[in-house]
């Protein structure tokens, strides 16, 4: 895994200072856009179930993870959380914010995760972190979803993004995990960029 840490400093510590002006313009624009802090935080399962603080820009109201979570809580004590066919991120989600909107499309919502490549809690390419509210419901097959660092990109984000199911997100994290080599990470990037510049499926 040598060569996958390299290729993450090479790439994410130039882009850190490339993109750093554009950091103050984003700061402003979300914090006149709603109130609350520029910065997101919250805790994600990293590699081997670690727990870890994700960084983005917010892009939603400041209680959405609230929101969330009790919806998530609601489904499970109703019997009715069905993995299958759960969907995170819904197109106009009354939740996200005008600013969050741009933000997401673009994808300038992730810059903040070079840090967390940086301190080495995420990867450029790998499982997108979940939460541990839907970690504890993993199969023990699934966990082995947690065997790589979790990254900004992968799998699934090139092929469906926000439109997949979460057990869909898992078995394109699953076949990554299982067959990953750097020249897979590569394709994955340049996959991404193109991606990215459509702004399919981001929302």
């Amino acid at each position: 895994m040598l060569a996958k840490r390299i290729l993450d400093l090479v790439i994410s510590i130039p882009l850190l200072v490339l993109t750093s002006p554009l950091w103050l313009f984003i700061v402003v624009w979300i914090k006149l856009d709603s109130p609350g802090p520029a910065i997101f935080k919250q805790q994600r399962v990293g590699l081997k179930g670690e727990l870890f603080t994700i960084y983005k820009f917010r892009t939603m109201v400041p209680n959405a993870e609230a929101v969330m979570k009790e919806k998530i809580e609601q489904l499970k004590k109703e019997g009715q959380f069905d993995p299958d066919n759960f969907i995170f991120q819904e197109k106009d989600d009354p939740r996200v914010t005008g600013s969050g909107r741009f933000l997401r499309k673009t994808s300038l919502d992730e810059l903040p995760q070079l840090l967390n490549i940086i301190n080495g809690t995420m990867s450029l390419v790998g499982p997108r972190p979940e939460v541990p509210e839907i970690v504890e419901q993993y199969t023990p097959e699934q966990r082995q979803r947690l065997d790589m660092l979790p990254g900004v990109t992968g799998l699934a984000q090139i092929n469906g993004r926000s439109e997949l199911t979460l057990i869909e997100t898992i078995s394109y994290d699953l076949e990554y995990v299982r067959n990953w080599s750097i020249y897979k990470d590569v394709q994955i990037l340049i996959r991404t960029f193109f991606v990215v510049l459509k702004g399919k499926n981001a929302y």
